[in-house]
């Protein structure tokens, strides 16, 4: 039976201001990326976070990304790759530390947003990226949008990477994700979402718009937390994979 891991970005509440629905979410998924204080979160939400990821049997990875809390680390903020390697260190380090105050073993690294969608086209971002887990916690596994420059420099640094794709995101011929600035981009409906999900894991790969299939191995897939539809879609994609005969459980 082939196994693959479901996977949702938490911890992205700050202060009293909520993000998403991290109790009903982790109760579904079998990973949790949670914010690291720059795009989202701050270190009470990232230790509640861990502790209810633990609760739930939920593996837990960083998710770092651009110091841009009012865009929600949505918009590109240039860098020289030097800068972005400190930054993304920076978080990992916060988080370990968070991590290690609820006793929670890290298992990963995921960048966030523009963050990740930068360094998925950009090879000198991505090196960037992979250059401080590979310093921070190399032992950690990099989960990176599949097909992508992100992947290929994790796999350059020596680290165990984990490809993922989105059940509710389109993607455009290349393999890349359609920018959210365009019509379709994001999927809300939970049906749809989880038969194209499906759709993708038996065809090997991610299927554009167009109808291209970018073949591609795949890890594990990410439902969007901070979407409104996300607890449903999670739901729908976790019960569609089951009845297709495929394992849900985490990569680490």
């Amino acid at each position: 039976m082939r196994t693959i891991d479901l996977n949702a970005d938490c911890g992205e509440s700050f202060g009293p201001w909520a993000m998403g629905d991290d109790a009903a979410i982790l109760k579904i998924v079998t990973t949790a990326n949670i914010a690291c204080g720059f795009h989202a979160g701050d270190p009470d939400t990232m230790v509640e976070t861990l502790k209810l990821a633990k609760a739930n049997g939920v593996a837990v990875g960083a998710h770092p990304g651009f110091e841009d809390k009012p865009g929600f680390g949505r918009r590109v903020i240039p860098m020289a790759p030097d800068a972005i390697t400190r930054m993304v260190a920076y978080q990992l380090g916060a988080f370990m530390g968070m991590a290690a105050l609820a006793g929670v073993k890290v298992a990963h690294v995921k960048a966030h947003g523009a963050l990740s969608n930068f360094a998925c086209a950009n090879r000198e971002a991505a090196d960037a990226i992979a250059k401080a887990v590979r310093a921070v916690c190399p032992s950690v596994t990099l989960l990176a949008v599949a097909a992508t420059e992100l992947e290929k420099a994790g796999e350059a640094a020596g680290l165990t990477v984990a490809s993922e794709i989105f059940a509710d995101r389109a993607y455009e011929s290349d393999g890349q994700l359609v920018s959210r600035a365009k019509p379709g981009a994001i999927i809300h409906e939970a049906e749809e979402a989880a038969a194209r999900t499906v759709a993708m894991v038996k065809a090997g790969g991610v299927i554009a718009r167009d109808g291209t299939v970018v073949k591609t191995p795949i890890h594990s897939i990410c439902v969007h937390g901070d979407n409104p539809h996300a607890v449903g879609v999670a739901a729908a994609v976790r019960s569609a994979l089951e009845a297709a005969g495929v394992r849900v459980a985490s990569f680490a």
